[in-house]
């Protein structure tokens, strides 16, 4: 296993926890207590023109990509059954949960078998809640979509526990809170799919492409911070 590979295992881990402690304040955000039955529409942050300077410019494009294809395929299950598509609705979540296993084996090559099956679960709670969440808005059952919600705020505390002693200059607090701003981007896009506003959903889907470019950029600073002789 080369090196570059066990970082890049590092760096996938890390990027699930979306944190960072130079990501804005702005996107951080304490948990809610209660889920509302719609959330309020993600206001979309402006493009990015050029990419922020980092310490591993490898390092930085291998986790936006990682952190666009979830997006994308969650983006795709949510049109598809939307449209009742059901084929396509299945060939979208079998491709989130394809890419959640290529993620936990990157981990695992670095934390070990334990800690890859440790990130295979926790990645399975975000994807099982996401998907509930949008079946349920799809089906008009707001008690069912508010306790996927639930789920998923439970999911991002699990996981900023799990993944936030993996590098010191990302702490727990700040891990939960983009993990809880993630959910809730998922969360509105959803709901501008279900009511059919293409232009309040294309804004949304800017938005959540910045906080993805966002989220990466800043752990490839933290990756790098932590092992200056291995990033790259």
């Amino acid at each position: 296993m080369s090196t570059s590979h066990k970082l890049l295992g590092l760096a996938v881990a890390l990027a699930l926890a979306g944190c960072s402690q130079a990501t804005p304040p702005a996107e951080t955000v304490a948990p809610p207590t209660a889920v509302e039955a719609a959330p309020a529409p993600v206001e979309a942050a402006p493009p990015v023109a050029e990419a922020v300077a980092v310490p591993a410019p490898k390092l930085q494009a291998a986790l936006r990509d990682l952190w666009h294809g979830h997006i994308v395929h969650a983006r795709d299950y949510a049109m598809a059954m939307h449209a009742g598509k059901a084929a396509d609705a299945k060939a979208a979540a079998d491709a989130v949960v394809a890419n959640a296993k290529e993620i936990s084996a990157a981990v695992g090559s670095f934390y070990g078998q334990a800690g890859g099956d440790q990130m295979m679960t926790l990645l399975a709670g975000h994807w099982g809640a996401v998907k509930a969440m949008t079946d349920a808005r799809i089906k008009g059952d707001d008690t069912g979509a508010n306790k996927a919600m639930t789920d998923l705020n439970a999911n991002a505390a699990e996981i900023a526990k799990f993944l936030s002693g993996a590098n010191p200059n990302l702490p727990e607090e700040t891990v939960l809170g983009l993990m809880v701003a993630h959910g809730a981007h998922h969360a509105a896009q959803v709901n501008f799919i279900v009511k059919g506003d293409t232009a309040g959903e294309a804004a949304e889907w800017t938005a959540m492409q910045a906080h993805m470019d966002m989220i990466a950029d800043a752990l490839a600073g933290a990756i790098a911070k932590q092992f200056p002789d291995k990033a790259s």
